[in-house]
């Protein structure tokens, strides 16, 4: 295995973002509170956001929903005794709406275009349903957060590894969304100087139905004329902000620590996330591989027998019993091996990305559900 040149910790120290990615099913959000944690106590200011519908990051710090707005854990659920008292552990979910909404009102061309688009019940939909938008609105609240002096870090719990592929896509499919023929029609066809283009609105009017819903009524064909042009006036700053979040996202103060167990179809999911962040020219960071099997080594039979005999009624110790925890040790140190041997060729795998790979850290298969800020900072421990 490629020995890690630094400990968790200092790489934690480069970086004010750290984005957390990997498949489904792997600990990914646990290993992202465990983040967190192990940074606030470091000292370190910190803000944990996660875009996962699941909300498993809020659970596993023992929260519960934490709702849009910065939540701060009590420093008395995570705080080490005898720990100084400059850390501090905040959490948030992500709200699409909401930043939408932040969004709109940073880039309207007026007070009153503002308004109108916040107003328009069509504004509902599309800022919810527009291609990217959820993954966008991430980016942007991340990117505020970012230039908040009131964090030294910011870590990021992200969905699935396919929807991370898209959140990392998110600023060219929104102005792609932005800048797409329907779009482009819809502002020619409903634009107020020339009023409502009836040729255009026959010939198009199928396409419009398909992405649109239903369309029927004077009012919701004036609500939609309206807001089209008026979303039109913000399309230059979309896309500015998308450049803006591109850039970031590559940029030094980013940094990406990848998730994945020992499964081999996890594992694969995450090369493929690798070698797209090195495509992009993303810093990856650390690649963390959890519930790796521990070897249960060779003991004598006699040796089983007594530890057995000490735990149990020693007139059960037999044959049987001893055969049968016997096939359980050999199950063990099997999948020990195979574990074993896939981090081995995941080692070489990303050797091949680049002259600097990323290093490895191994977390073992846990007992039990891992929950509570106690469980965190367990495996925070072991990551540092």
């Amino acid at each position: 295995m490629t020995p890690s040149p630094l400990p968790l910790s200092a790489l934690l120290g480069r970086r004010r973002v750290i984005v957390c990615a990997g498949p489904g099913g792997v600990g990914k959000t646990t290993t992202a509170a465990a983040l967190a944690v192990l940074a606030a106590r470091r000292g370190a200011r910190v803000a944990a956001l996660t875009v996962d519908p699941a909300r498993r990051l809020a659970d596993s710090l023992g929260i519960g929903n934490p709702g849009a707005e910065p939540r701060e854990v009590d420093p008395a659920l995570w705080r080490q005794p005898g720990q100084s008292a400059d850390g501090r552990l905040t959490v948030m979910m992500m709200d699409t709406k909401a930043t939408f909404d932040e969004v709109v009102e940073r880039h309207a061309s007026s007070t009153e275009a503002r308004d109108r688009i916040l107003r328009n019940p069509l504004y509902q939909h599309v800022s919810a349903q527009l291609a990217g938008a959820h993954e966008y609105m991430a980016m942007e609240k991340l990117l505020s957060l970012q230039q908040n002096a009131a964090f030294d870090l910011i870590v990021l719990d992200t969905p699935p590894t396919r929807d991370a592929l898209d959140f990392l896509a998110a600023p060219e499919r929104l102005v792609g969304a932005l800048d797409s023929s329907l779009m482009t029609w819809l502002a020619q066809a409903f634009h107020p100087t020339r009023g409502l283009a009836l040729g255009l609105l026959a010939r198009g009017v199928s396409r419009v139905l398909s992405v649109m819903g239903r369309i029927t009524g004077r009012e919701l064909l004036e609500q939609l004329s309206a807001f089209i042009v008026d979303l039109n006036d913000l399309f230059g700053g979309f896309r500015e902000r998308a450049n803006t979040v591109a850039r970031a996202f590559r940029g030094p103060e980013f940094g990406f620590v990848l998730v994945s167990s020992t499964r081999k179809n996890a594992i694969d999911e995450s090369l493929a996330l690798a070698r797209q962040l090195t495509a992009e020219r993303m810093s990856l960071d650390a690649f963390i591989v959890n519930r790796v099997s521990a070897p249960a080594g060779h003991p004598a039979r006699e040796v089983l027998a007594a530890e057995l005999g000490s735990r149990i009624d020693p007139s059960l110790v037999g044959d049987d019993l001893l055969q049968t925890l016997e096939g359980v040790i050999a199950e063990q140190n099997a999948a020990a091996e195979r574990d074993g041997a896939r981090v081995n060729e995941l080692s070489l795998e990303l050797a091949g990305l680049g002259a600097s790979p990323p290093p490895i850290f191994t977390l073992p298969e846990l007992r039990g559900d891992v929950s509570g800020v106690d469980a965190l900072a367990q495996i925070a421990r072991r990551l540092a």
